[in-house]
């Protein structure tokens, strides 16, 4: 896992020090790569050429390379790191399965997985049981 944005790797050192490492224990868990001059940026379409800046992307690229799961947004909107690592943990079992477990809706690590195949065509609603918003 790294973070990439536009700034100077100056600035990502200041922004760990001052800001980061009082909202996470020790800072920034990973490496932080300078973009200078968007072209990471512009390959991931996040990159805005008039403004010098990218908005907030999230790509999960698995080890051939291949994007499988991104999000985009806008600055005055927060992520959910929790959600990332939920997410690359999904990913990491399904791989790791070969295509014989997939993780359902509200999937979290050690629950139950699903187990593609015809039988379970119209029958998920057996199997997978989420939890009902405001339960």
């Amino acid at each position: 896992m790294l973070a990439c944005s536009v700034d100077s790797h100056f600035v990502h050192k200041i922004w760990n020090e001052t800001e980061l490492t009082k909202m996470v224990d020790g800072g920034i868990p990973f490496p932080m790569l300078s973009d200078s001059g968007g072209q990471i940026g512009s390959l991931y379409g996040v990159y805005d050429e008039a403004s010098g800046t990218e908005v907030r992307g999230r790509f999960i690229i698995d080890p051939d390379g291949i994007i499988q799961a991104m999000e985009v947004m806008t600055p005055p909107v927060g992520r959910n790191f929790p959600e990332t690592i939920r997410q690359i943990k999904a990913f990491q079992l399904v791989r790791k399965a070969k295509g014989a477990e997939a993780t359902p809706a509200e999937w979290t690590p050690g629950s139950d997985t699903l187990k593609p195949g015809p039988d379970l065509v119209g029958q998920v609603w057996k199997v997978w049981k989420p939890q009902k918003v405001g339960a």
